[in-house]
């Protein structure tokens, strides 16, 4: 850079020499010598990934990237060939989604550990460490390509701090702490107070790497790129929901999602990286532990969750009189995290939020009255500070379950995946192509949010 300085300065008494009274004969040259700096000056490259400008938005494609999205954790098992592969509905789903304007979608790579167990995703992917499951690969890579072919984004999470993809349990496991209890039939305590060992656990942490530098090296089959080359990857996310739980544990679970991301930005510098964080909610309700983390050189934006019925919000006999204090709470929760994006100049992206279908139901053919006012009031949010020149960017419901039918409440191998996990009720919080309602106040936010990155 140093020459060039030089040469800049030489070019510019070069100009001042041309312009004399009795140098004007030389303006041909001048003109020339400005053509020729003209034709050497690099025109800016317009990168396909999405990435984040200064002021703290998503570019893509060289304009502002508003969106909607939602939650298809089962995508790449929808993609595979073998157990629990459906590659007919999953371009439907693709179909349904594009046509609708959703085009961002939250997926897991896959789950953790053996098959068979009750309330976790069959099938796994990481059978052992280093040991997958080679058509949940395919299933990754038929994913991707389709996504790719409609223009679609994936945020790809990689851990899972609970235990229906294996996750923290399964990589204790595999670091000799023995075996992790099942919440189902221990309870969530049990569960909770041996996954607190996951933040400090280097051996665990390492098998972790492992899986991530494996995939994270890896060429997708069917279109030849690497994955860290390929545009329709927005986003690597550390985890889902990852957390300490327990105060203690902070300062080391922070140490290693600084680690992880490290690694992640190490392996693939396309892409952006985010945490897959539920905010101040997933750490220990301490706000500053979750701006430490967010404001990481290599993260590149801010997530969080919202379950008004989970978190003890809306009550499940009352879900439509409990709606406006949820709403009340849920504007309260996220005015506290936009205020620290604006402190670090970082995009916001709602990754989860849900309400239960009316009457705790669990029937495809149930209302959902309550659950599409919560959807409306989120999204004004979104728009109303995304349309201000705020940091809120973006949201992705949860879960889409399109045209899935499940046939039991608690899921079996072989029935429909929905967008509820194997350990939820399947079709609470899903999102069906049957849901006119709601689909139709997911349309007019898409619609809505497409117009404020034209603006």
């Amino acid at each position: 850079m140093a020459g060039m300085a030089v040469e800049t300065v030489g070019n510019r008494e070069m100009i001042k020499l041309l312009l004399k009274p009795d140098n004007m004969r030389h303006l041909f040259l001048l003109t020339l010598l400005l053509s020729f700096l003209g034709a050497c000056t690099p025109k800016p490259v317009e990168s396909s990934f999405v990435h984040v400008n200064a002021n703290g938005q998503f570019i893509r494609n060289g304009k502002p990237y508003y969106y909607v999205g939602t939650n298809f954790w089962y995508g790449a098992i929808l993609g595979s060939e073998g157990q629990g592969g459906n590659r007919e509905r999953l371009c439907r789903e693709l179909d349904k989604m594009k046509e609708m304007g959703i085009d961002n979608l939250r997926i897991l790579v896959g789950s953790d550990g053996k098959r068979g167990v009750k309330t976790k995703v069959e099938p796994t992917l990481q059978e052992a460490p280093g040991v997958y499951n080679d058509t949940i690969l395919a299933g990754l890579d038929y994913l991707l390509m389709e996504m790719g072919k409609r223009k679609m984004l994936a945020v790809l999470y990689l851990n899972n701090s609970w235990e229906w993809s294996g996750g923290y349990g399964y990589y204790l496991e595999q670091a000799g702490l023995g075996q992790a209890p099942r919440p189902n039939e221990d309870g969530y305590p049990a569960f909770m107070n041996f996954v607190a060992k996951y933040a400090s656990c280097e051996k665990a942490h390492q098998l972790f790497y492992d899986y991530v530098k494996f995939i994270l090296t890896r060429t997708n089959r069917y279109t030849k790129k690497k994955y860290k080359d390929d545009p329709a990857i927005m986003s690597w996310q550390i985890g889902n929901e990852p957390r300490a739980f327990s105060k203690e544990q902070l300062p080391a679970f922070e140490k290693w999602l600084g680690e992880a991301s490290k690694l992640i930005r190490s392996l693939d510098k396309n892409h952006l990286i985010s945490i897959g964080s539920e905010g101040k909610w997933g750490c220990e309700g301490e706000l500053n532990c979750w701006e430490r983390i967010c404001a990481d050189k290599n993260v590149d934006y801010c997530n969080i969750h919202l379950w008004p019925y989970n978190w003890s919000w809306a009550r499940k006999d009352h879900l439509l009189e409990d709606l406006q204090i949820s709403c009340q709470n849920t504007k309260e929760y996220i005015d506290e995290h936009l205020e620290v994006c604006a402190r670090i100049r970082k995009p916001l992206v709602m990754e989860e939020f849900g309400y239960p279908r009316d009457g705790f139901s669990f029937s495809t053919s149930s209302t959902t009255e309550a659950r599409d006012g919560y959807y409306k009031y989120v999204f004004s949010l979104v728009g109303d500070n995304a349309e201000s020149g705020g940091y809120f960017a973006g949201c992705n419901f949860w879960g889409w379950g399109g045209f899935a039918n499940p046939k039991h409440e608690q899921w079996q191998v072989g029935d429909d995946y929905t967008g509820d996990p194997a350990q939820e009720a399947q079709g609470l919080n899903s999102v069906f192509s049957t849901d006119k309602s709601t689909l139709d106040v997911v349309k007019t936010q898409v619609d809505r949010m497409k117009k404020i990155g034209k603006l």
